[in-house]
């Protein structure tokens, strides 16, 4: 299945890519799942990504956690929360 990255702002900054597309195995198939496919990169992957890190996610521009289906070119998108003042 072909899923399309977005990475914004601090986790943008740590991988030193906006995005990127990929291919992932069949039993990758929730955005949990995914994120810990990205993690298991090693090195600012699991920095960046790994379990406790501050991080929201997003499937298709919609707010979501792990559980989260999903589908054919989906866009997932990874970033820290946005704090305001």
């Amino acid at each position: 299945m072909r899923i399309n990255l977005k990475f914004f702002a601090s986790v943008r900054e740590k991988l030193g890519s906006g995005g990127e597309t990929i291919e992932v195995p069949a039993d990758v198939g929730t955005v949990g799942a995914l994120r810990d496919l990205l993690v298991a990169r090693g090195g600012v992957w699991a920095e960046a990504l790994g379990e406790g890190r501050a991080l929201r996610m997003a499937c298709n521009q919609r707010m979501c956690d792990g559980a989260e289906a999903l589908s054919e070119n989906a866009e997932v998108a990874f970033f820290p929360p946005v704090t305001g003042g």
